[in-house]
């Protein structure tokens, strides 16, 4: 079994609407080793194994910082699983598994498409890192689910970088195609309906249910080499409902990539 590496992000410099996602890493933490949880994932396996380790969180100052943490971590025998964060960080975490997977394929579950070319003048923002990654070749495929904010800009990005999305408003997940190279998994706490996740930023009812995503993780028939969370933020939270089930996401995400 390869070796699994969690790491903390704690970025959220290029949120566009509220700040809060750097606070999420040691929260979604702190409700996994809850007396109310236990450590294992659906498929029977405890997260809590001599493969995981948690390198802790890692408190980023410059943007790019994050690709250099990230190739720290990932390897040839190395996976890597991080907590961020907002969205922007995929992008550099991306890059750093470039040079170990030349030939990735991406799973993104959200409510937006983060394509953007750029948004509000920033070609990093949190709204643009699937533009960048598609743009350096950066994925071989990259499948897009549950979106429901889709415009023209993004849809004619979409189309310019081959992207397949299953938009809510017609989703049937059983047409989610088998991936044919390592595979990484971005979840966008957003992805989720706000009755499930109402601690994040940009909240956009009619999403995902829990059973959804976590049924769509387990029907994965390849090998993941790595996936994140992201923009949970703890100061739109009620109950600590939205940290919870990114503890339980976490654990079925470790889960399926310690399946091969």
């Amino acid at each position: 079994m390869k070796k699994i590496i969690i790491q903390g992000i704690q970025w959220d410099a290029k949120s566009s609407f509220q700040k809060g996602p750097a606070k999420a890493p040691d929260l979604i933490r702190k409700a996994l080793y809850s007396h109310s949880m236990n450590l294992y994932a659906e498929n029977g396996v405890s997260i809590e194994h001599e493969s995981v380790t948690d390198q802790g969180d890692f408190i980023i100052k410059d943007y790019f910082d994050i690709t250099t943490v990230t190739k720290q971590h990932v390897g040839t025998d190395t996976k890597v699983f991080s907590l961020g964060g907002d969205h922007s960080v995929t992008f550099p975490i991306i890059s750093a598994f470039h040079d170990y997977y030349p030939k990735l394929d991406i799973l993104h579950i959200d409510a937006h498409a983060d394509l953007y070319h750029e948004y509000e003048g920033d070609p990093y923002s949190h709204a643009c890192p699937f533009a960048r990654i598609m743009e350096n070749g950066f994925a071989v495929k990259l499948v897009q689910v549950g979106i429901r904010t889709l415009n023209p800009h993004q849809a004619k990005q979409a189309k310019k970088y081959k992207v397949e999305i299953h938009e809510m408003r017609n989703l049937n997940l059983d047409t989610i195609p088998e991936f044919e190279n390592p595979l990484y998994i971005s979840l966008d706490m957003d992805g989720f309906d706000p009755a499930f996740a109402p601690g994040v930023s940009h909240q956009e009812p009619g999403g995902l249910s829990s059973r959804q995503v976590i049924n769509l993780i387990q029907s994965i028939n390849t090998e993941v080499v790595g996936a994140d969370i992201v923009e949970y933020n703890p100061d739109r939270d009620f109950q600590d409902m939205t940290a919870y089930l990114a503890a339980k996401m976490m654990k079925e995400l470790l889960g399926k990539m310690m399946e091969r």
